[in-house]
């Protein structure tokens, strides 16, 4: 299971203000407001805590088909940081995510999955190929294994990720 999202930085500060009252206490638990004010850089750990939550909410949603605003059931661990990706894990409810975020000056970008070796197995698609959705879960057609598979895609501003399976 796969999930990715991507924030295009010049965009979020343009059209989101995450300093309005009460933006904080809907989208992140006290604990995740606690890294957001001890942080250097609050801003970017705003972001990059919800590219992290939308990322594993897309696990969620394709283990459950359930589909719901819950940003707060979505909980993030920092576990480390090296050489410019943060890696954690995001809980939801009884399950736990895995969670890769690189952070650049221009975007912030989360792969989530749901077992940590399944990292190795990720690969980045040509944004324009032949998305399938059953029950609303997108998936492609792997021509050289002949089988429907994973796909997560996701796009802001100027930037668009796409990811699926080797």
């Amino acid at each position: 299971m796969i999930g990715n999202d991507v924030i295009d930085l010049a965009l979020a500060r343009k059209e989101s203000n995450w300093k309005r009252y009460g933006f904080l206490n809907k989208i992140f638990t006290p604990q995740e407001q606690a890294l957001i004010a001890n942080a250097q850089n609050p801003e970017s750990t705003v972001w990059s805590l919800w590219s992290r939550k939308e990322a594993a909410y897309k696990i969620y949603n394709r283990q459950t088909q359930i589909r719901g605003y819950i940003p707060i059931q979505l909980e993030c661990f920092d576990l480390e940081y090296e050489e410019g990706i943060r890696f954690g894990n995001v809980v939801c409810y009884d399950a736990i995510y895995f969670t890769k975020t690189y952070i650049t000056s221009e975007y912030i970008e989360t792969i989530a999955v749901a077992q940590k070796n399944d990292f190795m197995n990720i690969k980045y698609l040509n944004s324009k190929v032949a998305i399938s959705k059953i029950n609303g879960i997108p998936n492609y057609y792997d021509t050289e294994n002949m089988i429907l598979k994973p796909l997560s895609k996701s796009h802001h501003g100027r930037f668009e990720k796409c990811i699926g399976f080797i």
